[in-house]
C-alpha cells in the first residue's frame, strides 16, 4: 500500500494531513484534448467502475478563461493520489507511466509540461514521507508523535513546492489536520475536565469553516456505515450482506470500493501471516548464523515479499 500524505490517518479517521489554471483554448479545442475516460478497461482491478479523480469542469474553465498559464493544483493532486491508490496493485513505475500518459493526452503540451514536473516532485515527496513514518521517534498515535510527523511533513514539502503550489495542493489538508491536531489536544488535556472538553469541542464545531464541516461530516458518515459493517458480520452477516447495507447507506459505487478495501486488507494480512511464518523459519534455522548473516537473510526475504514502498511496514508487526 502507498503511504498517503495524510500523516494523521493512523490516529484520526478521515483524517488527511495532512488549481491548475492553464492557457486560454476554444471550448472545442478543450473537449477535445480532455476527453472522455472510459469506464471498459479499469487500470487496476480495484478502479473497475470509477473515474480519474481531479474536476474536470474546473480544468475546462481554466483553459478556457485563464491565460496565466497556471496549474489548478488541488485538480492535479486528485488525479495523482487516484492513480497512486494503485500502489500494491502496480508497480510505482508503471503508475508513473500511467499518469504521464494522462497528463499528454489530457492538457496542451505547455500545461501537460508543467504538470509532468509537479507530478515528479510529488512522487520524490511522497518517497520521503515513508522514510519519515519509518522513522521509531515519529511512530505511534500519541499526541506528540503525530505532531512530528505533521511538522515533519511540512518541512519536506517545502524543500519540493513553492508556497503557492503547497496551498493549491495541501492547504485544505492542512487545515483538516490542524483541526484534528487542536481536537486531539483538547481530548488528551488531563488538566480539563469532561464537560470543559466537551464545551471546547463544541466552539470548534461552531467555528469550522463550511468545506472543513462538510468534509467532516462526510468523514462520520463513513465511520458511522463501517461500524455497522463490523456489527452485521459479528451477527454472522456474509460480505453480500455487508455489501446491499453499504449500498443503501452510500451508494453502489462506495460500496464497490469498500468491499475492495475489505479485500485488499484481508490480503495484506494474509501476506504478513505467510511473512511472519516464513521470518520465524529462517530465524530458526540460522539460530547459529552471524548477525550480519541474518540480516542478509531477512532483507532478502522481505524484498521477496514487499514492495520499496511497504517494506517499512514491516516493523509494526515483528
Amino acid at each position: 500500500m502507498w503511504v498517503g500524505v495524510g500523516l494523521l490517518s493512523v490516529a484520526v479517521i478521515g483524517g488527511c494531513l495532512l488549481a491548475w489554471w492553464p492557457a486560454a483554448e476554444p471550448a472545442t479545442t478543450v473537449a477535445a484534448v480532455i476527453g472522455p475516460v472510459s469506464r471498459a478497461s479499469p487500470f487496476v482491478r480495484s478502479m473497475q467502475d470509477t473515474l480519474p479523480d481531479g474536476d474536470l469542469q474546473a480544468i475546462q474553465k481554466g483553459l478556457a478563461a485563464n491565460t496565466s498559464g497556471g496549474l489548478a493544483y488541488g485538480e492535479l493532486k486528485r488525479l495523482f493520489d487516484y492513480y497512486l491508490s494503485a500502489v500494491g496493485e502496480q508497480s510505482i513505475e508503471t503508475i508513473t507511466l500511467q499518469i504521464r500518459g494522462e497528463l499528454d493526452r489530457r492538457l496542451p503540451p505547455a500545461q501537460a509540461q508543467k504538470a509532468q514536473r509537479l507530478l515528479g516532485l510529488y512522487i520524490e515527496f511522497k518517497r520521503e514521507l515513508v522514510r519519515v513514518e519509518s522513522q521509531p521517534q515519529l511512530a505511534g498515535n500519541g499526541l506528540q508523535a503525530i505532531r512530528g510527523r505533521f511538522v515533519a511533513m511540512q518541512d519536506i514539502r517545502a524543500r519540493y513546492f513553492s508556497a503557492e503550489e503547497s496551498e493549491g495542493m495541501f492547504g485544505f489538508d492542512d487545515s483538516y489536520d490542524m483541526d484534528a491536531i487542536a481536537r486531539l489536544e483538547i481530548s488528551q488535556n488531563p488538566a480539563l475536565t469532561a464537560e470543559q472538553k466537551k464545551r471546547q469541542l463544541a466552539a470548534m464545531d461552531a467555528a469550522l469553516p463550511e468545506q472543513l464541516r462538510k468534509e467532516r461530516e462526510a468523514s462520520s458518515v463513513v465511520v458511522r456505515v463501517e461500524q455497522q459493517a463490523q456489527d452485521l458480520r459479528a451477527k454472522g452477516g456474509s460480505d453480500d450482506d455487508v455489501y446491499r447495507m453499504r449500498a443503501k447507506e452510500l451508494d453502489p459505487q462506495a460500496a464497490a470500493r469498500l468491499a475492495d478495501v475489505d479485500r485488499e486488507e484481508a490480503a495484506w494480512k494474509g501476506r504478513i501471516a505467510r511473512y511472519l511464518e516464513e521470518r520465524s523459519k529462517l530465524l530458526l534455522s540460522q539460530v547459529n548464523a552471524s548477525a550480519s548473516e541474518r540480516d542478509a537473510s531477512l532483507a532478502q526475504l522481505q524484498q521477496s515479499a514487499f514492495s520499496e514502498a511497504e517494506r517499512p511496514r514491516l516493523k509494526a508487526y515483528e
